[in-house]
């Protein structure tokens, strides 16, 4: 089942000589449950085209559907909240809320969307994130794994459609690199999540079943693993 379609998409800066195409006429599908790791060199493009997937940055041109909705069509309320529902975020930098602390900064989209997230269901993805004995500790009495176990929780609570990580380990040791990279590979073997990473972690692209390689905003390779 199709989970993502993408219709030559394109993101431009500037104009006329000045014009810089970040993502050049780009398009494929992802399939429910798949894990693709998109590889490119530094200023390829591959940041750029994540945003757009996720609805944080619209294109200059073409589609971007998720679980058949097409998100630029949707008005920019509309599409923040199709975002926190449908797209979980993870960032290099993990972007937590710094006076909230795990529990809080984990349920914050469910509740802005005034969803009670049950007791059940924290507890179990605290256990699974190995943070039920951090719950109440706040960002700054956390390690840089942990927090980003956080960022990962936040991005999962709400089941959304795709799981969207930007170099979920670029900011991390190896161990807790190695950390992460399990406990993505968790959520898609064992939950069936549908996870695209950027990543220049040649573990993370080796353990993807699918590997989109971006040189110059356009995709020069596209292999399954």
């Amino acid at each position: 089942m199709e989970i993502l379609k993408v219709e030559n998409l394109c993101k431009t800066y500037g104009s006329g000589e000045n014009t810089i195409k970040a993502v050049d006429n780009i398009s494929f599908t992802v399939e429910k449950g798949d894990f693709v790791a998109i590889v490119g060199a530094s200023g390829s493009g591959k940041s750029t085209l994540l945003h757009l997937l996720g609805g944080v940055d619209r294109p200059t041109a073409g589609k971007v559907y998720i679980d058949g909705v097409d998100i630029y069509s949707l008005n920019d309320d509309k599409l923040a909240i199709f975002r926190r529902r449908q797209v979980g975020l993870i960032y290099q930098f993990y972007n937590l809320i710094p006076i909230l602390n795990v529990k809080e900064n984990i349920t914050l989209p469910s509740e802005l969307d005034n969803v009670k997230v049950s007791k059940e269901r924290l507890d179990s993805l605290l256990i699974n994130l190995n943070l039920k004995d951090r719950e109440n500790h706040l960002p700054n009495e956390l390690s840089g794994g942990q927090q980003q176990r956080v960022s990962i929780g936040r991005a999962i609570i709400n089941n959304p459609s795709l799981i969207l990580a930007d170099e979920p380990t670029g900011n991390l040791d190896s161990k807790a690199s190695d950390e992460i990279i399990a406990l993505l590979k968790k959520q898609n073997d064992q939950y069936k999540q549908t996870i695209i990473v950027i990543t220049h972690d040649l573990e993370i692209a080796s353990m993807a079943k699918r590997i989109i390689t971006i040189e110059d905003g356009k995709i020069i390779s596209d292999v399954r693993n």
